[in-house]
């Protein structure tokens, strides 16, 4: 056993047991939810964590990563994604029919996506979608007894950036791991390619990207950067986009 704390960015195992700090001042952390009589901070438990009396357990092989105030999970390095309520994905329509349409979102289950979860759609104005077509949009409805249902507009009726993604450009899969890598606010891969090369980006959250540069070469050459720099270290990286600004 050891201390979350301790253990923090560094590997876990399954079955590895976290401590959680004993209570030294007035708001202590607890698995508990917060109650204003013992001034208790509630530890959000992400991805590869599950409570263990008092403490955590690893259910994943990772690095544990933690966000202020009390939040852990483990980061690691899977190609099989799970729906998650708020995640913003990229879909494949499968299946047309009716008032629905079935899209193959890299789970284990088909996601729906109602003709009137588009901005502007009624009856009378349908959205033109085909089977084929990518789909950018937000689960809202996402848990292990109901099917996962999609939406391309927010709270407020809008798009927000949502919906069929044009037909040129290209599509890949990477890791997820990649993936939260990229939409890291500190990271800055996606802004120092841009300034490099001018292009169109899409990043799903379930390890499906979409590029779309001026020319096919250089969406192709971007897709395989993208690809590449989950395993490039920082100086590494701007070597590369060095010598790819030179030749362009």
């Amino acid at each position: 056993m050891s201390s979350v704390q301790d253990a923090v960015d560094q590997v876990v195992l399954p079955g590895d047991v976290l401590l959680l700090p004993a209570p030294v001042t007035d708001a202590p952390l607890s698995l508990s939810a917060a109650s204003s009589a013992t001034k208790r901070m509630r530890v959000v438990c992400g991805p590869g964590l599950m409570r263990h009396a008092e403490d955590l357990q690893v259910t994943k092989c990772g690095l544990l990563r933690h966000r202020e105030p009390a939040v852990y999970w483990v980061d690691s390095h899977q190609k099989r994604y799970v729906p998650v309520k708020g995640d913003h994905v990229i879909g494949i329509v499968t299946i047309k029919s009716g008032d629905v349409f079935k899209l193959d979102v890299a789970g284990s289950d088909q996601a729906s996506l109602s003709f009137l979860a588009f901005e502007g759609a009624t009856k009378k104005n349908r959205p033109n979608v085909k089977v084929g077509d990518l789909v950018y949009g937000q689960f809202i409805v996402a848990n292990k007894d109901m099917e996962p249902e999609l939406a391309c507009i927010d709270g407020s009726g809008k798009a927000n950036g949502m919906g069929v993604i044009g037909q040129d450009g290209f599509m890949f899969k990477v890791s997820l791991g990649l993936v939260r890598k990229l939409l890291t606010p500190q990271n800055d891969i996606i802004q120092e390619l841009m300034n490099v090369l001018p292009m169109e980006l899409v990043i799903g959250m379930n390890g499906r990207i979409w590029v779309k540069a001026k020319t096919l070469q250089q969406t192709l050459i971007v897709a395989n950067i993208l690809e590449a720099c989950e395993y490039l270290t920082a100086a590494q990286r701007k070597q590369v986009f060095a010598k790819f600004s030179s030749n362009v």
